[in-house]
């Protein structure tokens, strides 16, 4: 069986730099054969500097070796037609980029590939890519749910245009973009610079050791806990990463820091973390799970993390994007302390409730 096509989603609001980025990809001299998908769901075309439109779908060859298909119609349908063509030798590529439309939401996107056993058993979703403009993003955040989804959605964030603005603006904007999804590296762009490898192979979907050893993977949230509290019971208060808005009295350590930055912001999609180095009982969280996924799964954008479980010698991965969960049996725990991380992204989730109810679930 050939190894399976590396698939880039690429998504950001109008003007955040997807154009810029894809001209780069489609003529730098990078040494890699890349299909290119432009998904229209059927409206004007704004690249059009790019491509040439006439029909539902055209290939277009460029002079790096990548091509450029742009569809107006179904996303399996093209991916597998691309795939055919490869097979029968008409089509060379090595990896596919997805470009979404600015207002789109990547969720459907990113389910294709979970949900089509085709699409699945030749393509690999790699990452969500999520630009973000410093400019404007703020204002695309208060005023556009699917910016919000686009940035609860992304395995990387890159904030491009950074400099238009004042470096404390960009500042502020990176605080906001990590509350909102802090598993996701951001990265200011000027896409000219960014090295092509800060984009592919980030391996943001795979079930596999990368959740174990990717440093950026809730670094965002240690600092906050170097100070030793004791877990469990009291991880509803202290695993949050809300920077303790609703209780920092509880506990005086730690939160203090930046709490002046998100006050006029109040974003829908927020993150937080579980912690516990008390195993789980593998029925109960079993359970707890497909509760919450039952009736939370559409406010579910991604949640991702390392389990211990009672009897396993081994660390469980487990991810899934709205209300389709995998997990995995990872590498033995070895000589470090087995412990649970999680990390959950979604819209309005009721963080303490979905806390006390995974402590809950603590053999």
């Amino acid at each position: 069986m050939s190894k399976l096509i590396p698939v880039t989603i690429l998504t950001g609001f109008l003007g955040s730099g997807k154009t810029t980025l894809l001209k780069r990809i489609l003529n730098e001299q990078h040494g890699m054969k890349i299909a290119v998908i432009e998904n229209e769901f059927g409206e004007e075309n704004i690249d059009n500097e790019i491509l040439v439109q006439d029909g539902r779908e055209q290939i277009v060859q460029m002079s790096n070796g990548c091509i450029c298909c742009t569809i107006r119609g179904d996303l399996v349908q093209a991916l597998s037609d691309l795939v055919t063509q490869r097979d029968e030798g008409k089509l060379d590529f090595d990896r596919v980029v997805i470009e979404t439309t600015g207002v789109a939401n990547p969720g459907p996107v990113a389910q294709t590939f979970f949900m089509d056993e085709e699409i699945a058993s030749r393509y690999l979703l790699d990452a969500v890519i999520t630009l973000v403009d410093a400019k404007h993003g703020n204002i695309q955040l208060d005023k556009q749910e699917e910016a919000q989804r686009q940035v609860g959605f992304a395995d990387a964030i890159f904030i491009t245009k950074s400099d238009l603005v004042p470096a404390a603006e960009v500042d502020e904007l990176r605080h906001r973009l990590k509350h909102m999804n802090a598993r996701a590296p951001i990265r200011t762009a000027n896409f000219g610079e960014t090295p092509i490898d800060t984009i592919f192979d980030l391996r943001g979907f795979n079930l596999n050791e990368k959740l174990e050893i990717d440093p950026d993977f809730l670094r965002a949230d240690e600092h906050e806990h170097d100070h030793g509290h004791a877990h469990g019971e009291q991880c509803g208060a202290d695993c949050g990463h809300d920077h303790g808005h609703d209780h920092g009295h509880e506990h005086g350590h730690g939160h203090a820091h930046d709490h002046h930055h998100h006050h006029h912001h109040t974003d829908r999609i927020a993150s937080f973390v579980f912690r516990s180095d008390r195993p789980f009982h593998y029925g109960k969280l079993e359970e707890f799970l497909s509760g919450i996924l039952s009736v939370y799964g559409e406010k579910l954008l991604r949640y991702k993390g390392v389990l211990y479980m009672e009897g396993v010698d081994r660390k469980v991965v487990f991810q899934g994007v709205h209300q389709l969960m995998g997990s995995d049996i990872g590498a033995k725990w070895d000589s470090e302390t087995p412990g649970t991380k999680m990390v959950f992204i979604g819209v309005d989730l009721p963080r303490d409730a979905i806390l006390k109810g995974l402590a809950a679930c603590l053999a």
